[in-house]
């Protein structure tokens, strides 16, 4: 049986799906403080939070747990800047707390969503997993602390783990069973087509002076249901080798804001209204990552582009727009 923690969350519940459908038995924990407990279609779910020890104790007891999927972070940059210690809490502290109930319980599998914020600012592009990482948020450091946290347990205890650093997670479940919904919505894709669908007068761009070719900040967008196919490999990777790793997940291209928007209006055929601002805090201008690693040796390849991305997220925002 696969642990999901925080399989009520966007990524979580796509990953839920993909275990559930590949004949994996899943157990669902979240607090349903930012998941969703419809977005729970599959598995078992229990209602909690891993602040408390002894639900955790009770879980591993009571369930063959093979291994266990993490994605219960805080995950809102601007917020860690102003709120760090909601932050550290609960990306940090929290995941002690699994951690170390993992190792009560002897289980020895573990796969860490984490974030290409842990390189700051990078010396290159694309991003490779060798380079420094240096975050320039709060967001990035809890997530780089529990890397390193992983790589003790893993020398200490005998804990395996790979750590899997995303660039954009974006789109949604092909058959729009599930999508992505945050509350409130800090992510540019779904922003902008909410923009385009009337949810919102229209979409904010901050930040037009970076050192980027239009000046708005580049990242690269990665589908959700790639990010899950990585999961799999990657739980398959650390137990047929009892090791542990690390690796970059992206397309490895890089889309402006304005390109995002722009193609937005293309698959929508509706028109977007942009506004600009000044830049936000902890925003780097380009974030693209190879993941070279990923492919040759998980044998990770991502399916969906740009277009494709916005095209699923399209279907599941207009059928959870109209209910």
């Amino acid at each position: 049986m696969i642990l999901i923690v925080g399989g009520a969350g966007y990524i979580g519940s796509h990953m839920n799906k993909m275990l559930s459908r590949s004949g994996r038995d899943t157990l669902v924990l979240d607090n349903l403080r930012c998941g969703h407990r419809e977005a729970v279609r599959w598995g078992k779910f229990i209602e909690g939070d891993l602040a408390d020890t002894a639900l955790l104790d009770r879980i591993f007891s009571a369930y063959p747990v093979e291994a266990v999927f993490h994605f219960s972070a805080f995950i809102n940059v601007g917020e860690s800047v102003t709120a760090p210690a909601k932050y550290y809490e609960n990306n940090v502290v929290n995941t002690l707390h699994l951690l170390d109930a993992m190792v009560r319980h002897n289980v020895q599998n573990f796969i860490f969503s984490s974030t290409c914020a842990t390189y700051g600012e990078p010396e290159r592009i694309p991003i490779v997993e060798e380079m420094r990482q240096w975050p320039i948020n709060p967001y990035g450091w809890t997530k780089l602390m529990v890397e390193r946290i992983l790589a003790d347990y893993h020398r200490a205890y005998g804990l395996n783990f790979c750590v899997l650093r995303y660039f954009n997670a974006a789109g949604a479940d092909p058959e729009a069973e599930i999508g992505e919904r945050h509350d409130p919505e800090t992510h540019l894709i779904p922003l902008v087509l909410d923009a385009a669908s009337g949810r919102r007068e229209s979409i904010s761009v901050y930040g037009t002076d970076y050192p980027t070719p239009d000046g708005t900040c580049v990242r690269d967008y990665i589908h959700v249901n790639d990010l899950a196919k990585a999961h799999i490999l990657a739980l398959t990777y650390i137990q047929k080798e009892g090791i542990s790793a690390d690796f970059n997940l992206g397309n490895g291209v890089g889309y402006s804001v304005r390109e995002v928007i722009e193609m937005a209006k293309q698959v929508t055929g509706r028109e977007i209204k942009v506004i600009y601002g000044a830049r936000r805090p902890g925003d780097p201008p380009e974030l693209v990552g190879s993941s070279e690693k990923a492919r040759r040796i998980l044998g990770w390849q991502p399916e969906y582009d740009l277009r494709a991305i916005i095209e699923t997220a399209w279907r599941w925002h207009e059928k959870d727009r109209k209910g």
